[in-house]
């Protein structure tokens, strides 16, 4: 699925150059479910842009499935991003203006499909995520681990090949944690995702089927 060889990243920060990612060679098979942990500006967020070609090495090459997506121009890689990489986030960036179902049916915008199909599709992904009944209702009438869930209908409903989640739970209580991470490790099971989460969270960690520590932009793989 991903090959990445050599890569570096720097930013320039106060007119000095800092190395978020170093000399970072790696491969993650499709189908694995992989957990990135690492302490706080360890590199975690840059390596999980890398992988979702939200930005570019500064040397090196990042590969998903052939493509190199240190090379692809920026309207390539919007493509990329809206068919094959889906997104989970901490802060589950709904718009709260928009229904559940309407927020799933973002996704699909980019996409040449009808009206219709649009709502089809997220109204099957909402049933996916446990919310079929809930699809009429703004984020600000759901718990949080419900609007967690929209999150991931929302990610689902494009049949991407990858998952990436950035503390996918990080503002929810133990229980309705252990809730989300047993909805994505079924639905990484049931429709072979290649599942990628970062977390600092090592309950969360226990669960994958490998796990990798970034530390001063470096990876290596935990036991």
């Amino acid at each position: 699925m991903y090959t990445l060889t050599n890569v570096t990243k720097t930013y320039t920060q106060s007119r000095r150059n800092v190395t978020a990612l170093n000399n970072v060679t790696l491969e993650i098979p499709d189908g694995q479910m992989v957990v990135i942990q690492g302490p706080t500006g360890g590199g975690k967020s840059t390596l999980l842009q890398m992988l979702g070609a939200l930005d570019r090495p500064t040397s090196g090459s990042v590969e998903l499935e052939k493509s190199s997506l240190s090379k692809l121009g920026d309207g390539k890689l919007t493509k990329i991003r809206a068919t094959d990489i889906g997104f989970v986030f901490q802060g589950f960036n709904l718009i709260p203006t928009l229904t559940a179902q309407e927020n799933v049916e973002t996704a699909l915008a980019p996409l040449k499909i009808s009206g219709a199909e649009r709502k089809r599709r997220a109204a099957e992904a909402l049933v996916s995520v446990g919310l079929g009944d809930r699809g009429s209702h703004l984020p600000s009438e759901l718990s949080g681990g419900q609007q967690q869930r929209v999150a991931i209908a929302r990610a689902l409903v494009k049949d991407p090949d990858v998952l990436l989640a950035d503390e996918p739970t990080g503002n929810l209580d133990e229980e309705t944690r252990d809730e989300i991470m047993d909805l994505l490790e079924g639905l990484w099971r049931d429709r072979g995702l290649t599942l990628i989460v970062v977390t600092h969270d090592s309950a969360i960690a226990k669960r994958a089927q490998r796990r990798l520590h970034i530390k001063h932009g470096q990876v290596k793989e935990v036991a």
